[in-house]
């Protein structure tokens, strides 16, 4: 039977994937031209901004009279693409053209003209956020942290480029694991142990391009067991990350472990084509000035970050709250 011949199969399968292509095309170019109608109707708006919210209430009520069931044509909308119209030029237009409109939306709403939003316009064309992803992001100042932050690595030094200026760029200070509920008497194993139950929280906060390895990841060196925290695989970087997890104040003596940790790694599991292994030490808290003299003379490329859990309350206010115990000899 035909249906069953696999030269048939993979003409039907190759027609598939063609057809997915131009619809995902097509959705695209409907998206790019709707937010383009919105910039140019919010000029339209701007244009005749001293006729006050009248002309936008009665524009509203007009356009869905001439348009029935049209949808994304209210007094909010309208105001939404007079902003983008104030905020975007036609150049800058371009640009926007290629993410959905409710992105551009929060955007307006969280970010100011300049620097910071194009920075996260082009995270979300990169990485493919989805709303509730780049409002997260923003919240978590992820351009503060990625962008703007003073980073203590030797990527310079140690790395050739291109690879050494986009380790920088990957780099975040601090890591925000929000979804980690700090308490006392946590300890690395518990932390560690929460990230691994929570991957996809962990790979998005790390961000783009990470695939997980394994934890507590098994070495044999020599005669020798030894144990990684984190082991990762970035695929743009194209090399193997060791992290090393410090629930405490960062110390030099750190970096040697990791050191060495990132020289067997190179050793035993990257393959030719990988780049060098990169090391991140993640501490609870530490000084730029003494984590930079620790990676002056290491030899391997490694980052050394800090990195935050979920809030809690405060430790001088603990001693005021009852115990499980006294709560239930008071039920």
């Amino acid at each position: 039977m035909l249906m069953n011949n696999e030269e048939y199969k993979d003409a039907f399968n190759h027609i598939v994937l063609i057809v997915n292509q131009a619809r995902a095309n097509a959705v695209q170019k409907a998206s790019s031209e709707m937010v383009r109608m919105y910039w140019l109707i919010g000029n339209e708006v701007v244009a005749r901004s001293e006729w006050g919210n009248k002309f936008i209430d009665t524009l509203s009520q007009d356009i869905r009279s001439a348009f029935p069931g049209i949808k994304g044509f209210s007094v909010r909308s309208l105001k939404y693409m007079a902003k983008f119209a104030r905020e975007v030029d036609s150049e800058l237009c371009n640009s926007y053209c290629t993410i959905p409109w409710g992105h551009i939306v929060k955007l307006l709403d969280k970010t100011e003209p300049g620097a910071r939003r194009e920075w996260y316009r082009n995270a979300i064309v990169e990485n493919g956020w989805s709303q509730a992803v780049l409002d997260h992001q923003i919240d978590l100042k992820l351009y503060e942290r990625q962008a703007l932050a003073g980073k203590a690595t030797n990527f310079t030094r140690t790395l050739p480029a291109p690879e050494s200026e986009l380790a920088q760029q990957v780099l975040k200070d601090p890591y925000v694991f929000d979804f980690i509920t700090a308490k006392q008497g946590l300890k690395e194993h518990d932390i560690e142990e929460q990230m691994v139950s929570n991957v996809t929280k962990l790979l998005l906060e790390l961000g783009t391009g990470f695939a997980f390895m394994g934890r507590q990841y098994h070495l044999t060196v020599g005669q020798e067991d030894f144990y990684i925290d984190l082991l990762f695989y970035n695929v743009k970087l194209r090399s193997y990350v060791v992290i090393e997890l410090k629930n405490e104040k960062f110390k030099p003596e750190f970096t040697g472990q990791l050191s060495f940790y990132v020289a067997a790694v190179d050793g035993e599991l990257a393959n030719e084509g990988d780049n060098p292994t990169i090391g991140l030490l993640l501490c609870k808290e530490k000084d730029n000035v003494v984590a930079e003299y620790s990676l002056r003379d290491i030899a391997a490329p490694i980052g050394v970050s800090e990195y935050r859990l979920g809030d809690v309350l405060p430790e001088q206010y603990l001693e005021y709250l009852p115990t499980p115990e006294d709560l239930q000899t008071r039920i």
